[in-house]
């Protein structure tokens, strides 16, 4: 395909991605989990120049409807990379996961925009794994939430001469995540902000023996995941700027569960060692504070986000 020209309009993609939880307690930037939470967007290629957007669920009174729109700028981006000139652009978007939750919703809207982006140029460029990684990682920012997005499981993610990498992971089958989700937010540039730019050679050293250990506990023994996910990096510094999040979190590792801040909070994933664990764990949050809480007993998601493409004029 000439690069002057854009694609005849027509062809139909539809992505779906995954909810993320990064961090998981000691592995800052680096640890990414995918959760059975979806957005689903549908994307048709239209004459050039033209674009409609529709949203429905999860921000759909605040995100704009223009070029601005994340998953506009992802596929433009996208093609940019490659030297293609954007189709218009139908978007119907049907977002799940929540809004400034600590779920990874931009690093969702990023990989969708990616997703859908590959399966409009297929045929013409190849987006493989690799790039589409490092698109949303300049994108993003940093690959811990992308990485999961993309290719599901529990994801190692890192960044080298080479760009960003990743090692995907199958997560025990025992362990059962549950995120409590609160009707407040959090953003993550003001959650960054509370963090130190140096923190205690001590703190360091103790937070890379618990990294290690999450690995160990989420892949082979749950019954170690409450030890695996004590951090001394990020949740402590950032406990003023939410108190409920920081005294649910206490109050669930106090009795014995493995709870952390999701991503930059205010979600708290809890990762119960078996469906019992979950279910204690959900009524002791009911009792133990005032705050309400949305209770999502999730599966941890192995796919990451999926392109299902469609002929033109097909439904």
């Amino acid at each position: 395909m000439n690069a002057a020209v854009a694609p005849a309009p027509g062809r139909r993609v539809v992505v779906r991605v995954p909810a993320t939880s990064a961090n998981l307690g000691p592995g800052f930037d680096t640890l990414g989990l995918a959760l059975s939470v979806y957005d689903e967007l549908d994307v048709t290629a239209l004459p050039e120049g033209e674009l409609e957007i529709e949203v429905e669920g999860a921000g759909a009174d605040d995100v704009p409807r223009d070029a601005s729109h994340l998953v506009v700028r992802a596929i433009a981006y996208a093609y940019e990379s490659v030297g293609r000139r954007m189709p218009g652009l139908r978007l119907v978007a049907k977002n799940v996961i929540p809004h400034g939750r600590g779920l990874g919703s931009s690093g969702a809207a990023v990989v969708s925009g990616l997703l859908a982006a590959r399966g409009l140029l297929e045929g013409d460029v190849e987006l493989g794994p690799d790039a589409l990684l490092r698109l949303a990682t300049e994108l993003e920012g940093h690959p811990d939430n992308v990485a999961p997005a993309l290719f599901g499981g529990l994801t190692i993610a890192w960044v080298d001469e080479g760009g960003p990498q990743h090692k995907k992971l199958l997560v025990h089958r025992g362990v059962s995540p549950l995120v409590f989700v609160p009707t407040f937010t959090m953003s993550t540039e003001l959650a960054r902000s509370l963090q130190p730019m140096h923190v205690p050679r001590e703190d360091a050293v103790f937070n890379v023996s618990r990294s290690a250990l999450l690995i160990a506990a989420l892949t082979q023994s749950p019954e170690l995941l409450q030890a695996a996910t004590e951090d001394k990096l990020h949740q402590n510094y950032r406990a003023s700027a939410m108190p409920e999040t920081d005294g649910l979190v206490r109050a669930l590792r106090a009795a014995g569960f493995a709870a952390v801040v999701s991503g930059a909070g205010p979600s708290v994933l809890v990762l119960a060692d078996g469906p019992g664990r979950r279910l204690e764990a959900a009524a002791l949050a009911a009792a133990a504070t005032d705050t309400p809480w949305e209770a999502l007993m999730l599966a941890v998601d192995f796919k990451g986000g999926t392109v299902r493409e469609y002929a033109e004029g097909s439904t």
